[in-house]
């Protein structure tokens, strides 16, 4: 399909676009990075959206230190309650571990702001549409720490959760690689990166309006450059802070859509937005996947903006976003789900 955008945005894209501009809040690359990241996080401050059976923070190893993660436990369902009563608790626990697959989520924020925090609600809300155990990544941030630190340590995740899957409940070989804007571009990057190391098995990509090329290129970018949340000077901003040398642009694995060759990466659902400068950035790889032989997923939503799967709750709630949320969880329900919901 190709990707395009609608006559104008959705009432909640307007309502919401109107209330950013009435706070005047600065952007992003007009303050300290400090500042930046403050403002992301008043942004989407408010309470857990969706109660789940449990959220824990933790760390585990990295390349350079602990990385931060949090781990999202779904409420159990009625399936899972029914199977418990009528197989004993200890039976269907140790069938369960063998039926979920596992979530690990990258969140967005140009590589230089974002956290776990931010992503909350998304995860949250990831976990409790699939029933699939959803483990975030606080991954490190540039300009402190440059490419590719972020991605040494969502590999270093990888492995980890590869390794910790039946204790989570979940089944080593069925682990999505998932994130938005520069999280998707982290999960594509370690995709990539695991498929050349021989690394570990990586079952499906959930990419959203990823960062994949170079996106200056793109019609979207020229079209969708200001006035849409995300702008091209932002853009340009967070690429300054995150590549410390130009060399580094042309990195494979910091721009998986450079890559020569892409065949034998996971399936993948790629979800784009009519008014996000990346657009057709995210198009062309899903194209790109494509032609090389990957199962893609390709979903447009014409009338929404950069950032809008975040957007779930009240004063930035977007109706449609949960829209996004029900087909990506049926992506990934057709592809992995073996016995049916677990």
């Amino acid at each position: 399909m190709t990707a395009d955008r609608a006559t104008e945005p959705h009432p909640d894209v307007q309502r919401f676009l109107e209330l950013y501009d009435s706070l005047e809040t600065p952007s992003f690359d007009e303050v300290p990075v400090e500042r930046a990241r403050a403002m992301l996080e008043e942004l989407q401050a408010g309470e857990p959206a969706i109660e789940l059976e449990s959220v824990t923070d933790r760390t585990i190893d990295g390349p350079n230190g602990e990385i931060p993660i949090r781990i999202y436990e779904p409420e159990a369902g009625e399936d899972h309650q029914r199977g418990c009563e009528q197989e004993g608790e200890q039976d269907h626990e140790h069938e369960h571990e063998h039926h979920r697959p596992l979530i690990l989520y990258f969140h967005g924020g140009g590589w230089v702001i974002g956290s776990i925090d931010s992503h909350d609600n998304t995860c949250r809300k990831l976990a409790a549409d699939s029933g699939y155990p959803v483990v975030s990544v606080d991954y490190r941030l540039a300009p402190e720490h440059p490419f590719p630190a972020g991605l040494q340590d969502c590999y270093a995740a990888l492995e980890w959760a590869a390794e910790s899957a039946p204790e989570l409940g979940a089944d080593p070989d069925r682990i999505v690689l998932a994130g938005d804007s520069a999280g998707g571009n982290l999960a594509a990057g370690t995709a990539l990166l695991a498929r050349d190391q021989g690394g570990p098995a990586v079952a499906y990509q959930l990419l959203i309006y990823p960062a994949t090329g170079d996106a200056t290129e793109t019609d979207s970018y020229e079209e969708n450059g200001e006035g849409y949340f995300l702008t091209a000077d932002e853009m340009a901003w967070f690429r300054g802070h995150y590549f410390e040398r130009p060399l580094d642009q042309g990195n494979v694995y910091a721009m998986p859509r450079r890559a020569t060759d892409l065949s034998g990466l996971p399936p993948a659902t790629i979800i784009t937005a009519g008014f996000d400068p990346l657009r057709d950035d995210g198009e062309a790889y899903a194209t790109r996947l494509e032609d090389a032989g990957v199962p893609v997923t390709h979903s447009n939503y014409d009338d929404l903006i950069h950032g809008f799967f975040g957007m779930i709750t009240e004063p930035v709630a977007i109706e449609r976003a949960h829209e996004a949320y029900d087909d990506a969880v049926g992506d990934l329900r057709a592809a992995l789900d073996t016995e049916g919901t677990v």
